[in-house]
């Protein structure tokens, strides 16, 4: 053989042998690491940063101190954006709302938040999660992939990736966003696949008479004919894996087989207009609008029960550097009510104790005035410290984790605390997956949704 040739073929070989363990290496679990607690996760993701101040985060002293300088033994020379980092002065200003105790827990709540209020001791507020990233792109990438770099894979894909989920005619991981927010842009890659194969990637459901693009068939071309075409085509990509030995020959052909199933189970997941009205009055009237919060909610409901095991709901329009009052008021407004059904509507039908729902955004806001303190002030980002809930699942109800400063600004000496490594790990536990465990090799390492970092928080489990 021609020494030139000879080297090409070794090449070749060699490359298709890696290929091949690679790929055996990444095989998902065929069991999962320890018992779960939890079988499925609802996240109703609040893009823009809520302010932990106006919500759960209750600071009596910051009354005190309205209108004062945030003292530097607050701030400690920590990094502020270039929206607020100019200013001559940083005053601080007190909640734009009341607080008041409920439930048995006496958990402190908003006055904006009237509906959460009813079932506090149904979740555990988590006042101390903190991140390094302080602009939105990179924490909302951070919190829902682990990396604030672009190209990993994000929760739902890596919960596909490692439960192996097989759910007949619906897709595992499913997207929901409000129609017609606007805010900081959120980017498929969010719920996007990264560097795992592509069929671990989220559907996303859209509020029109086509919820999923591309999925109906064209006009003149039955079912069976789809279905005949479809089978010559896998045996196709059968062929050219066994050549190639490229995992994303078989993905993409998983990908075309979900979407056959979906023309036949996706009308009937999104039918919400066949629910009874106490349902409706449940979740509040913006429930039978399509695309609204309130609308998702609900369909999140529907998609639990129907096997869908990672929902997302991406809610914009937190982000409040002006207006918080009438900002946080017309977004509590939105949200509220449906957030709570949700809980409780799950509660009812016996689901929430199998379902992780989670509440939150990628930062908190600062307690000092972004501009001049008056009835349009607002708070800029604050990556040290921010609120969320969790609830179901085997989290811990009734309880608050976690104690911020008198400022809201830092985590108080001591405290317990919850980084969003820590959090990613937790949420894996509670579906029994070892964070650490769960791997993925590519490029010479592996990698995992928690990189090298993260413990799970046991202290907020039942």
């Amino acid at each position: 053989m021609h020494r030139k040739n000879f080297i090409a073929t070794a090449a070749l070989s060699l490359g298709s042998s890696v290929s091949a363990l690679t790929a055996d290496e990444n095989k998902p679990l065929k069991v999962m690491h320890h018992p779960a607690k939890a079988k499925r996760v609802i996240y109703l993701y609040q893009a823009g940063g809520p302010s932990q101040i106006e919500t759960f985060d209750y600071k009596p002293y910051l009354e005190k101190m309205h209108g004062q300088e945030l003292p530097e033994s607050v701030r400690q020379g920590q990094r502020l954006t270039g929206m607020s980092g100019n200013q001559s002065s940083i005053p601080v200003v007190k909640s734009a709302y009341a607080y008041k105790q409920y439930g048995q827990s006496g958990a402190w709540v908003s006055d904006l938040l009237p509906y959460t209020s009813k079932i506090v001791d149904d979740i555990c507020v988590i006042k101390t999660m903190y991140t390094e990233a302080i602009n939105h792109g990179p924490a909302n990438t951070m919190m829902q992939t682990g990396s604030q770099l672009t190209g990993r894979p994000s929760i739902g894909a890596w919960l596909q990736y490692g439960m192996k989920l097989e759910n007949g005619n619906m897709p595992a991981f499913v997207v929901l966003r409000t129609k017609g927010k606007r805010g900081q842009p959120l980017f498929a890659r969010l719920w996007g696949s990264g560097f795992l194969p592509s069929e671990f990637q989220g559907t996303q459901l859209l509020p029109d008479d086509e919820p999923v693009l591309y999925l109906n068939t064209p006009k003149g071309i039955d079912l069976s004919a789809r279905r005949s075409a479809l089978d010559h085509l896998g045996e196709l990509r059968k062929y050219a894996f066994s050549k190639e030995h490229d995992p994303e020959v078989l993905a993409r052909n998983s990908q075309y087989e979900m979407a056959y199933r979906m023309q036949q189970s996706i009308p009937e997941a999104v039918g919400v207009d066949g629910e009874p009205e106490h349902i409706y009055e449940l979740y509040g009237a913006d429930s039978k609008k399509p695309g609204t919060y309130a609308y998702n909610c609900l369909l999140a409901r529907r998609l639990a029960e129907r096997g869908v095991t990672f929902i997302q709901l991406y809610h914009q329009g937190w982000d409040h550097h002006d207006g918080i009052p009438a900002g946080m008021k017309g977004q509590c407004g939105e949200t509220d009510q449906a957030s709570a059904a949700l809980v409780m509507d799950l509660k009812q039908r016996g689901l929430l104790e199998d379902t992780l729902v989670i509440w939150g955004g990628e930062f908190g806001r600062t307690a000092y005035c972004q501009g001049k303190i008056g009835a349009n002030f607002g708070r800029d980002h604050h990556p040290l410290c921010s609120s969320i809930w969790m609830a179901g699942g085997g989290i811990k109800g009734g309880m608050s984790f976690g104690e911020t400063d008198d400022f809201s600004y830092n985590i108080q000496a001591g405290s317990p605390k919850m980084h969003v490594h820590d959090f990613h790990a937790t949420m894996l536990h509670l579906l029994g997956l070892d964070h650490e465990r769960l791997t993925f090799k590519t490029q010479g390492r592996r990698y995992r949704l928690t990189d090298v970092h993260g413990h799970v928080i046991r202290d907020i489990m039942a």
